[in-house]
């Protein structure tokens, strides 16, 4: 009978129907910052939650994919998938023999979710392992993580899948479609988002890459979702506002044993950006957009701007012959621009004395009749 069978059977499961959803997962992995973070929540806890939160992600649609980097104190490593390889499996040993007790041990957890559940294992544990503790400690240690660094990386892999899914025609057509259906998520047939779990503090000092990489998410539009566990970053703050992405920072008594952590994923960050047109989402809170200086790099309140480059400074004393250290740009500042104004003291206003009882001036002597009009 197949011999004869003329039925159709080509596959059509996605034709028409939801799209795909790619979630890029960036897990900050800094030891000094989740070693700070240990009283409240450890570094375990939150990989038990986010596999569960990849599991819910990927049980949404059969066709929604996940991806996980780590982002080190020194590099960004690929936790899933493992790129030129295929990674260890915990079901086997390292002569390559099958371990029956691992085996019945997963019998009954779904073998996609296992699969990808041991390679960010196994990935994350070589990381810990290759990390030199000497780098961690001392003047060379550092509560820093390489966030730009996976912001391009992450944004690499997203506008790689997206051509493998859909192919442009024409490379001569490739900026006018771009323009044109860029603001219609409905025909996209793969909806990317950004989900970036950190724990440190200070990215000052990668505040035009980070920038970079918000501005090429705004234009793809890809959402980048912000999970704060610990310290305070206003660049990433700013990154969740520009891409119309969530921010989220709990306070630590929700967290204290990871018991609270999965609600927040599960509720704050499992729609795309399709089904979140119409969801009230959390995290419209108050955006602080101060920007870091090119000096020194730290955040300033108030700067000085090249009119060329638009570089920010924070004291333009510091200028070389009052150049630019971005474009050279000669800058003309005003004559005395760093005259600190001097402070005149308010005068004190004179007492008026009437029948020998002094008053403060306005207010009627004690004793004094009201005037007639």
């Amino acid at each position: 009978m197949d011999s004869i069978d003329a039925t159709n059977r080509k596959d059509s499961s996605n034709v028409g129907g939801t799209p795909a959803s790619l979630l890029t997962i960036i897990l900050d992995t800094n030891p000094i910052a989740w070693d700070t973070l240990s009283p409240v929540i450890s570094l375990s806890h939150v990989i038990s939650n986010l596999l569960l939160f990849i599991n819910a992600h990927l049980a949404i649609n059969g066709s929604n994919q996940i991806a996980v980097l780590a982002s080190h104190t020194d590099r960004v490593a690929w936790l899933y998938p493992t790129p030129g390889s295929n990674a260890p499996s915990l079901h086997s040993t390292q002569n390559g023999t099958v371990n029956h007790h691992a085996t019945e041990e997963y019998a009954n957890k779904y073998r996609p979710f296992l699969a990808i559940e041991q390679e960010i294992l196994a990935n994350l544990r070589q990381l810990m392992d290759s990390t030199d503790p000497e780098s961690l400690t001392g003047a060379s240690g550092t509560d820093c993580t390489q966030i730009a660094g996976s912001l391009t990386t992450a944004l690499t892999y997203i506008n790689q899948q997206t051509l493998l899914i859909s192919p442009p025609p024409d490379t001569a057509t490739v900026t006018l479609q771009t323009t044109q259906t860029a603001t219609k998520l409905e025909q996209k047939k793969l909806i990317s988002r950004l989900l970036i779990v950190s724990v440190s503090s200070d990215l000052a000092d990668q505040y035009i890459s980070v920038m970079n990489s918000i501005f090429a998410a705004q234009r793809l539009q890809i959402p980048l979702d912000v999970l704060k566990l610990s310290g305070s970053t206003t660049f990433l703050q700013q990154a969740s506002d520009a891409t119309n992405g969530i921010y989220l920072a709990p306070d630590p008594e929700d967290l204290t044993g990871g018991s609270g952590l999965l609600q927040y994923l599960m509720m704050g960050y499992l729609p795309d950006a399709t089904s979140r047109q119409y969801l009230n989402v959390p995290g419209k809170l108050e955006v602080d957009f101060r920007a870091a200086c090119f000096c020194h790099r730290k955040v300033v309140d108030i700067g000085y701007v090249c009119s060329v480059c638009l570089s920010i400074f924070c004291d333009p004393g510091i200028l070389p012959n009052n150049q630019c250290l971005t474009c050279g740009t000669a800058l003309n500042l005003p004559v005395g621009w760093d005259v600190k104004p001097a402070l005149i003291p308010r005068r004190k206003k004179k007492k008026k004395v009437t029948d020998g009882i002094s008053s403060p001036a306005g207010t009627p002597a004690p004793g004094g009749s009201t005037p007639i009009r």
